[in-house]
């Protein structure tokens, strides 16, 4: 039994020492805040970041370099393609318009895909 357990300890500390790992949106944003939260997962993310001066940039799942807005939907599609739920979500920081975030929207209603706006919890 003592060896079972030294075996649950140790895919325990593996696990955690894993999850700490993952991080969905390697852009630092300051995101909204919300109270509501969605368990859905989304596969594919957006990323929209405020450099000032009327400048916004756009990156799929967490990239630095970033993406044209006319070729947003192109790339989206071809990430989403094998989804049977296709579903992404949009990061944004608080200071981008809601023009923007409702930009990448309707690259979801075009293509009927899922969204969700990623908030921070208050």
């Amino acid at each position: 039994m003592s060896s079972m357990t030294d075996l649950v300890f140790l895919l325990l500390i593996f696990f955690l020492i894993t999850s700490t790992l993952i991080n969905p949106n390697a852009l630092k944003l300051l995101l909204p805040k919300s109270t509501g939260q969605v368990s859905a997962k989304a596969t594919v993310s957006v990323s929209i970041k405020d450099w000032g001066n009327d400048t916004y940039t756009f990156h799929l799942n967490g990239d630095e370099t970033p993406t044209e807005f006319a070729a947003l939907e192109d790339g989206l599609v071809g990430l989403l393609q094998s989804d049977d739920d296709p579903t992404f979500s949009i990061y944004t920081d608080e200071s981008v318009p809601v023009k923007e975030v409702v930009a990448v929207m309707n690259i979801a209603k075009r293509n009927h895909y899922k969204v969700i706006l990623a908030t921070s919890p208050e």
